[in-house]
């Protein structure tokens, strides 16, 4: 059944659709933190396909507020009221901390990237941004010519100028042996002899902690420390909440908390774990920003009623079972046993990350040399063991990604840590 099921995906679906594993799984049905396969077979999900199915699968709460919400109406547009919609936007604007915020429902973390590009260059008058090296916001004609990351980057063609800010990554590029403070240091002059280059940028779009890049983050206080210099130029800052948002780092509801002395950003995105697997994506920003198109528009998809019902469940759920606290808690103690795993693999270059958003580098052991392949056999392993876990890196890395739902609880985080450290130690 898998295998005709795999024959008719190529024959039928773009090539550089990539599919995980040398023998693909389709995935059937889940329920809490495990999925089954179309043989039966039971996995730990350690992913969340890519960091969505963020609070659990087959979550009755939100079951119940999508099956009653499609007995009403799925869906009708943005051209007419939308309780639903209205709800989650006021629970959002309150939570983003940006005053007098307003928000907009896209249907992806990339379309809420170019929403919030469209917005930053409008408002700015300029087609400039600044981004991140090793980042990625999407698959879009404009937020891949963001994307800092060469593997994700298929065309250097781009309706934007954008210019590669430095400190993404710290344990690695010409500051990594630098202290955090003077890493800091570095990063803020290479932006502003950067800025000192160019006309005025509309926009420094960030990740708080880079997905896509192998869950890669600079010491907070750094996007603080840019801040800074941008408000001498009045550039605005975008940060992409995408994969960071709604307290998968434990330590705070968004990822901007940890650089958040000068309050918050001028726009935030947000997609993925909002819906817990319904295409939810959005834009937050100040009034003036977001009402300074000067033409109609709608949006047909985002919003719809069915997405937001979902979305409200979602976030009550979260925030009632305090799933930050979750994920803190869990989350310490998973990063730790990975680590302590990790030690006795020299493969292992780095484990990284906050909450449960945990990040393994893997290297030609004793060098920085990306080893693709080991990765690759890991998650292969992994899986054997009954463990689903992610990829990503930037193009010199290969980084395993371990984001499960925010509700694991210690036995399933201690089960997954056992699957992995086996996965390691079959590649020595």
């Amino acid at each position: 059944m898998t295998d005709d099921l795999l024959g008719r995906h190529r024959s039928v679906l773009p090539d550089w659709l990539a599919l995980y594993y040398e023998d693909p799984i389709e995935i059937t049905h889940g329920e809490g933190r495990h999925v089954w396969d179309a043989h039966g077979n039971r996995y730990l999900d350690f992913f969340g396909g890519i960091l969505t199915t963020m609070t659990a699968h087959a979550l009755p709460e939100i079951a119940k507020a999508v099956s009653e919400q499609a007995g009403r109406i799925i869906h009708s547009s943005t051209l007419y009221l939308n309780r639903p919609m209205v709800e989650l936007a006021e629970r959002i604007a309150q939570l983003s901390g940006i005053p007098d915020a307003r928000v907009f429902f896209t249907t992806s973390g990339t379309e809420a990237n170019d929403t919030a590009l469209l917005l930053a260059t409008t408002y700015r008058r300029s087609n400039t941004i600044l981004a991140m090296r090793n980042s990625y916001h999407g698959r879009s004609f404009s937020s891949v010519g963001i994307t800092g990351n060469r593997g994700w980057s298929p065309t250097s063609l781009s309706p934007l100028q954008t210019l590669y800010v430095h400190g993404g990554v710290r344990t690695r590029g010409p500051y990594a042996a630098l202290s955090d403070a003077d890493f800091i240091a570095a990063c803020v002059e290479d932006l502003r002899d950067l800025l000192g280059h160019t006309r005025a940028p509309a926009a420094l779009i960030a990740e708080p902690i880079q997905g896509v890049g192998g869950f890669t983050a600079p010491p907070d206080g750094l996007y603080a420390a840019f801040r800074e210099v941008l408000d001498e130029h009045g550039i605005l800052w975008i940060a992409d909440e995408v994969q960071t948002g709604w307290g998968r780092t434990g330590e705070h509801f968004w990822g901007w908390q940890a650089h958040g002395r000068n309050g918050p950003p001028d726009l935030m995105t947000f997609a993925k774990g909002i819906g817990n697997g319904m295409s939810i994506g959005g834009v937050v920003a100040r009034s003036e920003i977001m009402n300074c198109l000067d033409s109609n528009s709608i949006s047909t998809f985002g919003g719809t009623q069915i997405t937001m019902a979902a979305g409200l469940a979602n976030l009550n759920y979260l925030v009632e079972h305090d799933l930050q606290g979750n994920s803190r808690r869990v989350g310490g103690l998973l990063i730790e046993r990975l680590r302590s795993a990790a030690a006795q693999v020299p493969a292992v270059r780095e484990v990284r990350g906050r909450g449960l958003m945990i990040g393994i580098e893997v290297t030609k052991p004793g060098t920085d040399v990306a080893d693709h392949q080991a990765a690759t056999a890991v998650l292969e392993a992994a899986r054997e063991g009954g463990l689903l876990l992610g990829k990503g890196g930037g193009h010199n890395t290969s980084c395993l990604r371990v984001a499960p739902p925010l509700s694991l609880n210690v036995a399933e985080a201690e089960e997954g840590a056992e699957i992995l450290e086996n996965a390691l130690r079959s590649i020595q």
